[in-house]
């Protein structure tokens, strides 16, 4: 890769790299489909999967694009700083002529909340389509979480409001284990990225440490492999980044050679059905603009049983006024 073609890619958002793996492509599908619009978002997935980059690529493509995106990090937040933070917020989002200027609010890790937290935003999230108030944000609002939402909401640990609030589109991300083939695409944008940042030519990785790249399980996911990555920069030399590597104790399982094991022909026949079902149902959404009536219509399946389908597909959105 040449010095024009890295940095070509550098003025791009963070390290968001075009995905093979067919989940990331329907995640990107689906936020090329809602960027535009002012709807809420719910990112979720294990740590250094990339939330926040891809709530900046959302940001990159709405309206608001212009203004940078705020952000808001929740863990260890008390009551009175989460109120000051909120209030900052709001009052650098107004203008003197009493209009406001929204922007994207990223709350990051929210279900680090304490139930106190949780109840004073919600007070300043606008409810569902209606105008927001002087105290009521009006940014589109993004929140990122390494839990289970749904899960913390059942066991009563996250008001069941809020959740429905924050929770227009839910988008998981897969970790680094599950989009492996991503892997060498992520690792050649890195290499890029931090030779550049340190002045020094662009290490070419050997076909086995490449190998090694993809077979490791990556606990820390991209950010893992990016701190691998810097290092391989910073020696000039990937032989001993690697070896640490293969050293390093399995944390989850890893890719093998061998042929995964058998499945009935009737549970092969179902994941088909629920992959080809998910696909069908993302379309209609599109071609409809996200009008799920519509999209219910064209499915030819009553509004009651799209709503329960995207639940099962983990894309929710919050009712329409």
């Amino acid at each position: 890769m040449t010095a024009s073609s890295a940095r070509s890619i550098l003025n791009r958002i963070d390290t968001w790299v075009a995905p093979s793996n067919p989940s990331m492509k329907a995640i990107e599908r689906i936020v090329a489909d809602i960027a535009g619009t002012n709807i809420p978002v719910l990112l979720m997935g294990e740590s250094g999967t990339g939330k926040e980059v891809l709530a900046r690529q959302i940001h990159s493509l709405s309206s608001h694009s212009a203004k940078q995106m705020a952000k808001i990090t929740c863990a260890s937040m008390s009551a009175d700083k989460l109120s000051e933070e909120l209030a900052l917020h709001l009052r650098s989002a107004a203008q003197s002529d009493g209009q406001r200027t929204p922007t994207t609010l990223l709350l990051d890790q929210l279900s680090d909340l304490d139930g106190t937290c949780q109840a004073r935003l919600l007070h300043a999230l606008p409810d569902g389509d209606s105008v927001p108030g002087a105290e009521t944000i009006a940014s589109r609002v993004i929140s990122t979480t390494t839990r289970d939402l749904e899960a913390e909401t059942r066991m009563g640990r996250f008001r069941t409001d809020l959740f429905y609030r924050i929770n227009g589109v839910c988008l998981r991300l897969p970790p680094l284990r599950e989009r492996r083939e991503d892997i060498p695409a992520l690792a050649d944008f890195l290499l890029a990225k931090h030779a550049m940042q340190m002045g020094r030519p662009q290490p070419t990785l050997r076909h086995e440490s490449i190998e090694s790249l993809v077979d490791y399980s990556w606990p820390g996911n991209i950010r893992e492999l990016e701190n691998v990555l810097r290092k391989i920069v910073a020696l000039g030399d990937e032989r001993l980044a690697i070896s640490e590597l293969r050293a390093a104790p399995a944390t989850a399982p890893k890719r093998e050679n061998a042929p995964a094991p058998a499945h009935s022909l009737k549970a092969a026949a179902r994941a088909a059905s629920r992959e080809a079902e998910r696909e069908l149902i993302l379309e209609a959404l599109a071609r409809t603009r996200w009008n799920r009536k519509r999209a219910a219509q064209e499915l030819q399946i009553s509004y009651k049983s799209l709503l329960y389908k995207l639940k099962q597909i983990g894309v929710e959105e919050t009712e329409a006024n």
